[in-house]
């Protein structure tokens, strides 16, 4: 196909030279309905192409086929057989996937790493969820994505469940074995499920890690505003096989997504997709060499310790990893990942990405140069230097792997929507949640609806806060009191 093309952005530049004037929405009316406070924060390119798909990019009935188009061309871009595009993030094309699997009291295995926006799907869609444990690193308290065999043993005990689901890579960069998932499945007759949200750029560089419909997963999702160049909730979802039916898939997508797609997040989507066809090899080079020395660099900063394929590969561990991800242990600095994230966004206004209770990350993509790795390494050398100031921090008290395992004795969604009552933390012990307790990022859950919460589990996630964890998803997001479920 002809990448030099991109549908979307091309009809929208036609659609600026036919002067239309707009009788519908957006009521903006491309800006000029715009209060001009807004309009010099925004600016006035993002009101002028914020217009309806159809009667505005496209015409009343789509003849043109704009979004089609673009999205054929995605699909060829990445080698899958059916893309689809989502303007409400990959929280939202993970349920369209999972619906598209399993209905109400169906299983579905699903890695415990699952995204937050997993959990939701399993409560809205009624799912039993069959919970396929990570590989947990007990020295550094971190879980890589499950093993294969790990998926193999869930299938033999349970067969009448109607797919499975990964996430991979995870937010610290860590790999399936996506390949071994897929053919555990396979051998069953249903289909694995990818949630690749941190996987946008995968497919354009050989030195990165296989991605999902290269390793033969059936649906794939990706948040292309993660590591591509898409605009925040430009997600898409791709898909291959006889074993999901594209119609299915895109009635569900249909079923969850919104009526007025963001024209502006379709856009940036497809420039992106002709970015990468054209760019992105050459782009990911230097993306790859600018992460190799930034890790060896921060390397050399006393008290820090980037990981790597020695730490994270290998049995018992990770399948892969994103060299872009720097995942920087800062225990030898004696302080937390929250307080050490805190101080560099105060004194160097530069963010970090997802920080625990003793690591720190950073994430680079192809946009990345030696002026924004220069701010990085500069700061961090700066509080390492000032780390005495971020001593002592509070502890945080991460149990062992076997008392993070809740028991899930609901299923998910009736633990949501049943009784329920607020009650205090330590008496929320031995009580079964009715809401989901997750420190973020990453987004994990500690605890989902329907888990059996402990003391370990409660004492970690207060500990936390108390450090600097944030857990926004919760009805008392100081873990102070706790949702928990009526139970006859």
């Amino acid at each position: 196909m002809d990448h030099s093309q991109a549908p979307v952005l091309d009809a929208l530049a036609a659609y600026h030279a036919d002067n239309q004037t707009p009788f519908t929405p957006p009521g903006h009316k491309q800006g000029r309905g715009a209060d001009p406070r807004v309009r010099e924060v925004l600016g006035d390119a993002v009101f002028r192409s914020d217009v309806l798909a159809t009667s505005g990019l496209d015409d009343r009935t789509s003849s043109h086929g704009v979004i089609a188009k673009a999205q054929e061309l995605m699909a060829d871009a990445v080698g899958a057989e059916h893309t689809f595009f989502s303007t409400c993030g990959s929280s939202l094309s993970i349920k369209a996937a999972m619906l598209s699997v399993a209905g109400p009291h169906e299983k579905l295995l699903v890695g415990r790493d699952a995204h937050k926006s997993v959990v939701s799907g399993l409560v809205l869609a009624g799912i039993v969820p069959v919970w396929v444990d990570p590989q947990w690193d007990a020295d550094r308290h971190l879980a890589h994505p499950p093993s294969a065999d790990a998926f193999r043993a869930a299938f033999a005990e349970h067969p009448d469940a109607r797919g499975a689901l990964v996430t991979t890579p995870t937010p610290y960069g860590t790999c399936s074995d996506l390949a071994g998932i897929a053919e555990a499945c396979h051998d069953h007759g249903v289909p694995l499920i990818v949630d690749e949200a941190w996987g946008a750029h995968l497919p354009f560089h050989p030195q990165l890690p296989t991605w999902a419909m290269d390793a033969g997963a059936d649906v794939c999702v990706t948040s292309v505003h993660k590591m591509g160049s898409g605009l925040e909730q430009g997600s898409v979802f791709h898909l291959q096989g006889d074993l999901i039916q594209p119609e299915v898939l895109e009635s569900r997508e249909d079923l969850l997504g919104t009526t007025s797609p963001s024209v502006l997040v379709y856009a940036a989507l497809d420039g992106w997709r002709r970015q990468m066809v054209q760019h992105g090899h050459a782009l990911y080079d230097d993306a790859l060499a600018l992460a190799k020395t930034v890790r060896a660099q921060i390397a050399e900063i006393d008290g820090m310790h980037v990981h790597g394929r020695d730490d994270f590969c290998g049995p018992g561990r990770a399948f892969d990893l994103d060299p872009l991800q720097v995942i920087v242990d800062i225990t030898g600095l004696g302080t937390t990942g929250y307080r050490i994230a805190d101080w560099i966004r105060d004194h160097h206004r530069v963010n970090l990405h997802l920080s625990d209770h003793r690591r720190t990350s950073a994430q680079l993509t192809h946009a990345d140069d030696e002026r924004s790795a220069d701010a990085l390494l500069a700061a961090l050398r700066d509080v390492a230097a000032h780390a005495d100031e971020l001593r002592p921090a509070t502890e945080v008290r991460v149990p062992d792997p076997a008392e993070l395992r809740l028991e899930q004795v609901l299923l998910p969604r009736d633990a949501f929507f049943g009784r329920v009552e607020q009650v205090p933390w330590e008496k929320a012990i031995g009580r079964v949640t009715a809401e989901m307790l997750t420190p973020y990022p990453p987004g994990i859950p500690a605890a989902l609806p329907g888990e059996r919460l402990n003391a370990d589990v409660l004492h970690y996630l207060r500990s936390g806060v108390d450090a600097g964890m944030v857990v926004p998803d919760a009805a008392d997001t100081e873990v102070r009191t706790v949702r928990v479920a009526i139970e006859d």
